[in-house]
C-alpha cells in the first residue's frame, strides 16, 4: 500500500520510492507547475503590454484591471493540483468561492480579489519557479530516455557520456543503459520527489489563509467531538438494552422461581427465607428499572422529549408543570435536553426547598431553548459538584450552551440552548 503523501513516501527510502508511482507523480506535478507559471507569465505580460498600448483609447483599462484575476486563476489551479502529491489531505478552501465561466469572472471581479499570499505565490511561480521546474523535469526525462535509448542511438552514431568516454556500438551501450537507467530512476526520482513535495508544502502554506485553516481545524474538532457523543449514545443504548433484556429478565425469572418455591414449601424457616429473598428481588428489580430509566429512558426513544420530561416530572417530589413544543430531533440532542431536565429536577429535590417547578421549551428554527425554573432558595453553584457541569461539556460538543442563574433567595433558572436537527 502506497503512502498517502509524498513526504511519507520519501521516508521509506529511495528503493521503496522507485517501486512506486511517486516519481511519475512528482515529475507530472513539476511539469504542470512549469506550464502554469509560463502561462501566467505570458498572460501577465500580454495584459500589461496590450493594456498600456490601448490605454489612451480606454480599451486597455479593463485589461489592466483584469490583471489580478491571473493570481486568482493560478491559485485555483494550484489548489486543485495539490491532491496529486497530498491525496490524504483536504484541499485548501478558496476564500472567495469558485467563479464559473469567463463572463462570471469579469462580472464578479471585485469579489475575486486575490490575497497577498496568492499574488506572492503567482509572482514567484511566474518569475523563476516555472523555469526551475521545467529544467529539472526536462533533464530528468531527457537523461532517462537517452540512457534507455543509448543502445539504439549508438548503432547509428557515437554517444558522448562523460567527456572523452563515448559509446560507439550497441554492445558498448548495453551495459551503460543497464546501469544508468536504474540509477537515474532511483536517484533522480528521489530528488525530484523531494523537490515536488517541498514545493507542494510551500504552495499549501501560501494558499491556505489563517482564517480558513482555523475554521477547518475547528470543524474537524467539532466533528470529532460529535463522533464521541454519538459513540457515547450508542454505548448508552447498548447498556440499557442489555440491562433491560438480560439482567432484568433474569431477575423476573428468579422472582417467578421463588414464587413457585413458596407454593411448594410449607410454613417454617424455609418459607421465611424465601419471603425475604422475594422482597430482595423486588427491591433489586425496582432499583434496576430506575437505573435503566437513568441510563436511557425508553419513553424518550419511543415518544420523544416532551413525554419523557413529563414522566420524570410526575415522579418529582415537587409539583412540576411542563410545556414543551419541539419536534423529534436527533437522538444526541434529545438525550442532552432530557438529562439537563433530569439533573435540574434532581438538584431541586435535594437543595432548592422549592414548592413549584416550571419546565418550558420551544424551538426557533433549528435551535431548542429549554428552561427549568423553581421558586426555591437559590444560591446554586454549578462548580460545587453539580452534575450540570458534565452536561455543559456535552452541550459544548453539540454546539449548545447552558446558563444557570441562581441568586440567593431564588428563583433558580437553568437555561439550555442547543442545535435541534430534525431527522
Amino acid at each position: 500500500m502506497e503512502p498517502d503523501d509524498a513526504w511519507r513516501a520519501l521516508r521509506r527510502g529511495p528503493l521503496q520510492l522507485a517501486r512506486s508511482t511517486w516519481a511519475l507523480r512528482s515529475w507530472w506535478y513539476l511539469v504542470g507547475s512549469s506550464l502554469l507559471g509560463l502561462v501566467a507569465l505570458v498572460g501577465s505580460l500580454t495584459l500589461v503590454i496590450v493594456g498600456m498600448l490601448t490605454a489612451p483609447v480606454l480599451l486597455g483599462i479593463p485589461l489592466l484591471f483584469a490583471l489580478p484575476l491571473i493570481a486568482v486563476a493560478v491559485a485555483h489551479c494550484e489548489r486543485r493540483r495539490l491532491p496529486l502529491l497530498q491525496p490524504g489531505q483536504p484541499v485548501p478552501p478558496d476564500p472567495r468561492g469558485l467563479p464559473r465561466g469567463p463572463m462570471s469572472w469579469w462580472r464578479n471581479r471585485a469579489s475575486y480579489r486575490p490575497t497577498a499570499r496568492e499574488v506572492g505565490f503567482t509572482v514567484m511561480l511566474a518569475s523563476a519557479g516555472w523555469l526551475l521546474d521545467l529544467v529539472l523535469a526536462a533533464n530528468f526525462a531527457v537523461l532517462l530516455v537517452a540512457s534507455a535509448l543509448s543502445p539504439v542511438i549508438a548503432h547509428f552514431d557515437s554517444v558522448v557520456v562523460l567527456g572523452p568516454w563515448q559509446l560507439d556500438s550497441t554492445l558498448e551501450a548495453l551495459p551503460f543503459a543497464a546501469i544508468a537507467v536504474p540509477v537515474i530512476w532511483i536517484v533522480g526520482g528521489y530528488l525530484l520527489t523531494a523537490l515536488a513535495a517541498a514545493q507542494a508544502s510551500l504552495t499549501r502554506l501560501l494558499l491556505t489563509t489563517p482564517d480558513a485553516e482555523l475554521a477547518r481545524r475547528v470543524g474537524e474538532l467539532r466533528a470529532s467531538r460529535l463522533e464521541l457523543v454519538d459513540a457515547f449514545e450508542v454505548e448508552r443504548k447498548r447498556i440499557e438494552r442489555d440491562l433491560h433484556d438480560g439482567v432484568q429478565q433474569r431477575l423476573v425469572a428468579l422472582s417467578m422461581t421463588l414464587g413457585q418455591a413458596e407454593l411448594d414449601i410449607g410454613d417454617g424457616p424455609g418459607m421465611d427465607a424465601l419471603a425475604r429473598a422475594q422482597d430482595q428481588v423486588r427491591e433489586a428489580l425496582a432499583e434496576l428499572r430506575a437505573t435503566i430509566r437513568g441510563i436511557h429512558p425508553r419513553v424518550l426513544i419511543d415518544l420523544g422529549l416532551e413525554a419523557a420530561v413529563r414522566e420524570i416530572a410526575d415522579r418529582a417530589p415537587q409539583p412540576a408543570t411542563v410545556h414543551i413544543e419541539a419536534p423529534r430531533a436527533a437522538a444526541g440532542a434529545e438525550a442532552a435536553a432530557y438529562f439537563v431536565v433530569s439533573e435540574a429536577l434532581t438538584n431541586v429535590a435535594r437543595h432548592a426547598e422549592a414548592e413549584l417547578v416550571q419546565i418550558t421549551g420551544a424551538t426557533e428554527g433549528e435551535w431548542l431553548t429549554l428552561v427549568v425554573q423553581d421558586d426555591g432558595v437559590g444560591g446554586a453553584d454549578p462548580n460545587q459538584g453539580s452534575g450540570l457541569v458534565g452536561l455543559q461539556h456535552r452541550l459544548d460538543a453539540l454546539g449548545g450552551t447552558l446558563e444557570i442563574d441562581s441568586p440567593t433567595g431564588g428563583p433558580t433558572t437553568v437555561r439550555m440552548r442547543c442545535p435541534w436537527p430534525t431527522p
